[in-house]
């Protein structure tokens, strides 16, 4: 109940900013549709709590709620800084630069919102599950639960027309999607227009219009512009260099905003279709280049970006000791992995493979709003490979000292044959190779080999054999399956980024309906989700398109997981029955078609459960649970050896004495792997 109250104070503050609206010149449409979801968003769930919830259980049987709205609430924050920023009139003129191409709206906060409704939604279905103490009454609503996942549900469309509204993804909401970046970018020209029109402008503000303008007009190419708009301009300074003294990358000051710039020497015309093509790019985990500026004379040119926190290793870094472990929760590790697979989606989705993925070409910097340890992660370093070895200034880069380790086999195969690193023409498959060891970085908080640094040639050859990186402790097997498969030695064997995008997801969806993630007896998937996938990728073959992901099908996407999660455990149980015998296939429900109790539901109902019943609960969870692991036996059953032994209680079918989850202090403390030991 607290967490759906702080919904609501974040929603009135939001609904007190947008009295103003009209004042916001910058994304007004996209910051009316941010406010207008989480409304309806808002009404959507108290109906659905008023449903299927009892106020006078709200701290006994509520429990599965607490955090997927504690989640919302954080996106809802965001969300509100957002409109904030919008709304701020300071600084026109570089807000203008900074979000006239920004599509943080929808492929950011409104991402992250339809990322979590699914999971709220499903987080109230639970607890209304075991809501009551009429017997009955639980037993059919799970029918219906279990019946709304259906195959017949399983196509876009049905499920768009049946549950639009219940998950925010309505015919009105997806038209609005798909426009409302556009009409804003169209407003905003107008509005520089009319400016341009007024004799109020200054000098140096009528330049910043005229290419404003020409900017916002999606029928010019993007072009270079003089150095003198931005060096010449009065409030211009440089403030530091970013990263080693001589650094290309500099914090400069300009029209009242820091941004970055790269600074580089030489004629520069057969880089123009490449610096095009950059200033054309808009993603909020890629890297955003807002202006490019040159002097033909001087030979000097100008990259105007984003100011980012840090790069990715040197935060790492930062949090490293000898005392800590771990650095980031699961939860912030998760959503850093997602956010990188999501910019390299959208590279992928424009033609440009990356070819240089580490953690140096990842920058940070802190969420706004978010006191927890969530980043901002951006991909850079791509597409303009040829000026590393463009400026005589440029320094070495600091991954020179072992560069080995982020790239594919196939890749240093092809250097090692051709004698040249920039030889080689990079595939999106090597790039998924360079996010499976960021992944392991960010897992474990180690660089993959570096016992090994320093050996390079051996270490190149070791690679090519099939080595990987070993995990120093056990994190847990959903994350460490997608990073081997990522890693895979065969290139044809590793995920798409959009398959990795969706499995990250639903593994974000698990870590909010797991709270207890952390713990030593923490509950793992039933199935790989790498395999759910895999099934789902054959029957939707729109699935491997190669198009940017349409946000509004998020939804869709996490519920066809679901739908096929579950039909995959009904399918277990039952095989499991079969070989169990009669007693075992009592416990799929009644002939007549009943329902399998989920095993999700079976872990929520055990903690929240009525002290008046909680003998016969657990004595049917157990059985269940025995049932799972083909186990039928009463507790105090003689073992083999005519040991009695007490019941094992297994989670989600796997015993928590399994050697699959290992303590720490059964693992390796460092060493690697080859392929022949990945899954």
């Amino acid at each position: 109940m607290d967490q759906f109250r702080h919904l609501g104070k974040v929603l009135g503050y939001l609904k007190a900013l947008m009295v103003f609206k009209d004042d916001i010149q910058i994304n007004q449409q996209q910051c009316c549709l941010l406010v207008d979801v989480y409304t309806l968003a808002y009404e959507v769930i108290a109906e659905e709590i008023k449903k299927n919830l009892r106020i006078e259980e709200r701290h006994t049987k509520w429990k599965a709620i607490e955090c997927p709205l504690k989640e919302l609430h954080r996106i809802y924050k965001e969300g509100a800084h957002y409109i904030q920023q919008c709304l701020e009139i300071k600084d026109w003129w570089a807000k203008a630069i900074s979000l006239a191409q920004n599509t943080d709206c929808i492929e950011f906060h409104i991402h992250n919102f339809l990322s979590c409704i699914p999971v709220v939604i499903e987080a109230i279905e639970i607890s209304g599950e075991i809501a009551g103490c009429d017997h009955d009454e639980i037993h059919k609503k799970r029918v219906i639960i279990s019946n709304k996942y259906d195959k017949d549900w399983r196509d876009p469309k049905l499920f768009q027309w049946k549950y639009g509204r219940q998950y925010l993804v309505s015919q009105d909401i997806c038209n609005r999607l798909d426009t409302v970046w556009r009409e804003d970018r169209w407003f905003l020209l107008q509005t520089i227009r009319e400016m341009r029109s007024s004799t109020n402008l200054s000098k140096q503000e009528q330049r910043l219009a005229e290419i404003l303008m020409r900017k916002l007009d999606d029928t010019e190419p993007e072009t270079l512009f003089h150095s003198s708009l931005l060096v010449g301009s009065k409030d211009f300074q440089v403030r530091r260099r970013l990263g080693n003294g001589s650094s290309q990358y500099k914090e400069i000051q300009w029209l009242g905003e820091s941004f970055a710039v790269r600074q580089f020497y030489g004629n520069i015309d057969k880089l123009i279709p490449n610096i095009s093509l950059l200033l054309s790019i808009t993603h909020p985990n890629v890297m955003h280049f807002a202006w490019g500026f040159s002097d033909e004379d001087k030979k000097e040119n100008f990259l105007v970006m984003e100011l980012m926190n840090k790069d990715l290793f040197s935060y790492i870094k930062e949090l490293s000791g000898p005392r800590r472990r771990i650095l980031f929760s699961l939860p912030v590790a998760v959503d850093l992995m997602l956010q990188i697979a999501r910019g390299m989606e959208y590279l992928h989705s424009q033609k440009i493979h990356h070819g240089d993925l580490n953690p140096y070409n990842v920058l940070v910097r802190t969420r706004n709003s978010s006191s927890d340890g969530y980043l901002h992660a951006k991909v850079s370093g791509f597409g303009l490979s040829s000026i590393k070895n463009f400026n005589v200034r440029t320094p070495s880069s600091p991954q020179e000292t072992h560069p080995h380790i982020w790239y594919a086999p196939e890749v240093l195969s092809e250097q090692e044959h051709s004698g040249d690193n920039c030889a080689f023409q990079y595939s999106e498959k090597a790039d998924v190779y360079s996010f499976g060891m960021i992944c392991y970085q960010l897992l474990t908080g180690k660089v993959p080999f570096e016992d090994l640094h320093g050996q390079g040639d051996k270490l190149s050859r070791n690679i090519r054999s099939g080595e990987r990186p070993l995990f120093p402790f056990s994190p847990p097997k959903y994350l460490t399956s997608l990073t081997k498969r990522c890693w895979h030695a065969e290139p044809l064997q590793r995920p798409s980024f959009t398959s990795i995008c969706r499995i990250l997801r639903y593994i974000k969806r698990f870590l909010l309906m797991n709270p207890d993630h952390s713990q030593p007896d923490a509950p793992s998937p039933v199935m790989d989700y790498c395999d759910i996938e895999q099934g789902l990728s054959k029957k939707f073959s729109e699935w491997g398109s190669h198009d940017p992901l349409v946000v509004s099908q998020i939804p869709f996407q996490m519920f066809a997981y679901r739908g096929f999660e579950k039909e995959r455990i009904i399918v277990n149980f039952r095989e499991r029955s079969s070989e169990s015998g009669s007693d075992g296939a009592s416990l799929c429900g009644d002939e007549n078609g009943g329902t399998l109790e989920d095993p999700f539901q079976q872990i929520a109902e055990m903690p929240t459960v009525s002290y008046d019943r909680t003998e016969p609960v657990l004595k049917k969870t157990f059985s269940a649970k025995k049932f799972m692991d083909g186990k039928i036996s009463k507790p105090g059953t003689p073992s083999p050896r005519g040991r009695t032994r007490p019941p094992q209680l297994t989670i989600w079918g796997r015993n928590l004495n399994n050697e699959s989850i290992m303590s720490p202090s059964r693992r390796k403390a460092s060493g690697h792997s080859s392929d022949s030991e990945l899954p």
